[in-house]
């Protein structure tokens, strides 16, 4: 697993990583997944810093899920697991971007991507 702060910056250790990742009031960061090789937007969830820590020990993608109040393994009852392959933070440690391998849907709704429900295209300039 790779981790870097930024497409210009230099590969960080995971120390660093944990050490400029921002959490909110609640103790949680928003994270993004992205498909490592094609860069499709998959799924946006949130990580608390022991779910942080067992994504970047074990690889797989661990959240915490805000209503049910505890982490969950993503794929381990539907078998659509993602392997992490990169984590990053945004320039000020708020958010999350992990590059992973998605095996299976990434929604709950079995769809690819969260991300195809509803789509506007705006058209000329503005």
């Amino acid at each position: 697993m790779l981790l870097n702060e930024g497409h210009n910056s230099r590969m960080s250790t995971l120390a660093e990583l944990l050490e400029s990742v921002r959490f909110n009031d609640d103790g949680l960061v928003p994270v993004i997944a992205q498909q490592w090789d094609s860069r499709e937007v998959l799924m946006m969830a949130w990580m608390d810093l022991p779910a942080l820590e067992r994504t970047l020990a074990t690889g797989e993608a661990t959240y915490f899920s805000r209503s049910r109040g505890q982490q969950w393994v993503k794929g381990a009852t539907s078998g659509h697991r993602q392997q992490v392959r990169t984590v990053m933070a945004d320039c000020d440690g708020d958010t999350l971007l992990i590059l992973v391998d998605q095996r299976g849907s990434a929604c709950h709704t079995g769809d690819r991507t969260c991300f195809d429900a509803i789509t506007v295209e705006l058209e000329g300039d503005r």
